[in-house]
């Protein structure tokens, strides 16, 4: 098996619902013909890989991928837009995601969204993702795990991710209210996309392991992106800092075997970093799909100097292994008696 644990899916609705607005985040048709997304960070050009199955089950067979994770569109911010506007959209579109699941035979794998302006919502269509959809978890943006303070707004949604047990990624994008960050002056797509995006990753497994939200909900699976950014490059001066400035306090290295990883759009050299800080067996394949095209596997596993045993961890027996222990955790809780 060859897993895809981080790709991202604008079908089930959405494309209907986007085009209808007036405002980002929506579709619409240039003046040249050309379809585009117009979301926070500029328009791309949106194309059927955003939102068709098939296209997607195609590049799946042609990488060589046997299941893939599709997640709602987490940065987009559509999850953000008030309930009464979004909420049945959202629902839609899970409904969507769980037959999705059904009609490929478990190729394709839905990660749901919830409706993040009414909490009170949130919490109801999480329980109904887990408990009737089957569904193994939700997409979460990561700027509400910024900090401890921002944390603590979503503990009534992570209590009900663990009453069925839920996976959540931790994905880059805004907090419900909160505007867009100035753009940089130059090298935008550089600046935002890559070393923003990686500092910011390394910023919510930061607030995961220093807070008591790994222990208050066990049941919940946290997912942070892109091998949590610049983490296996800077723990060194982090247990530094611990060691000469708060001594009696060693920094929690090994807490950071709690939370799992994908290696979306990153290569071998990469990779080759993380296995060693963070276990094979935390880390999953990803590919950012159909943002990124490349083949996840050929292009950062098997270059990658690891053991073949290491490669076979990352490729599909992490994920394997989380899917299974999440099935698990929805069968008991959903046991009458």
């Amino acid at each position: 098996m060859r897993i895809d644990m981080h790709s991202h899916y604008y079908g089930g609705g959405l494309v209907e619902t986007l085009r209808a607005r007036k405002s980002h985040p929506r579709l619409r048709t240039r003046t040249d013909g050309v379809t585009v997304m117009s979301a926070m960070n500029g328009e791309f050009p949106f194309t059927d890989a955003y939102h068709d199955p098939q296209v997607c089950l195609a590049e799946m067979r042609k990488q060589g991928l046997t299941h893939r994770l599709l997640t709602f569109p987490g940065a987009l911010g559509a999850d953000l837009l008030p309930a009464t506007e979004i909420a049945p959209v959202i629902s839609a579109f899970n409904d969507h995601l769980a037959q999705l699941g059904i009609d490929s035979d478990g190729a394709l794998i839905g990660l749901a969204g919830v409706p993040l302006d009414d909490l009170d919502i949130a919490c109801a269509e999480l329980r109904r993702v887990r408990r009737d959809l089957g569904l193994p978890g939700i997409i979460l943006p990561s700027n509400y795990f910024n900090s401890l303070a921002e944390a603590d707004t979503l503990r009534p949604l992570l209590a009900a991710a663990n009453e069925y047990g839920c996976h959540i990624m931790l994905h880059p994008g805004l907090k419900v209210g909160q505007n867009p960050p100035p753009r940089p002056a130059d090298l935008t797509q550089y600046r935002l996309s890559a070393v923003e995006l990686q500092s910011s990753a390394s910023q919510v497994a930061l607030t995961m392991i220093m807070s008591d939200l790994l222990d208050s909900y066990p049941a919940v699976s946290f997912q942070i992106v892109n091998l949590g950014g610049t983490l296996p490059f800077i723990f060194e001066r982090l247990e530094s800092i611990a060691r000469h400035r708060n001594p009696d306090v060693p920094f929690p290295t090994q807490r950071l075997r709690r939370l799992w990883y994908d290696c979306a759009s990153l290569g071998p050299r990469a990779l080759e970093a993380a296995v060693k800080l963070l276990g094979a067996d935390r880390i999953m394949l990803g590919s950012d799909y159909p943002i990124f095209t490349d083949d996840p596997y050929t292009h950062a596993v098997v270059p990658a100097a690891l053991t073949a045993e290491e490669k076979e961890q990352v490729t599909w027996k992490t994920a394997n292994a989380l899917l299974s222990h999440l099935s698990e955790l929805r069968a008991q809780k959903c046991t009458p008696g």
